[in-house]
């Protein structure tokens, strides 16, 4: 399946932020940003529903998180 979240994450210093505990989190998952997209798209590729986890993680590190 993949998920895609608009969000707030708009430089590589804030993806290595974020990329640690994404990995450790979702660690059979495959996701990217996309910084030249108008909504800073963040894409998931997994086996599992994981909008409500990603979210939360987003948040909870400070960032803005909302699947499209």
């Amino acid at each position: 399946m993949v998920f895609v979240f608009k969000t707030n994450v708009d430089s590589v210093s804030k993806i290595k932020k974020i990329a640690p505990k994404l990995n450790k989190l979702f660690p059979n998952s495959k996701w990217n940003f996309d910084l030249e997209d108008c909504d800073n798209i963040l894409r998931f590729e997994c086996k599992d529903d994981i909008i409500e986890k990603v979210t939360f993680l987003m948040k909870v590190i400070g960032f803005e998180c909302e699947a499209l």
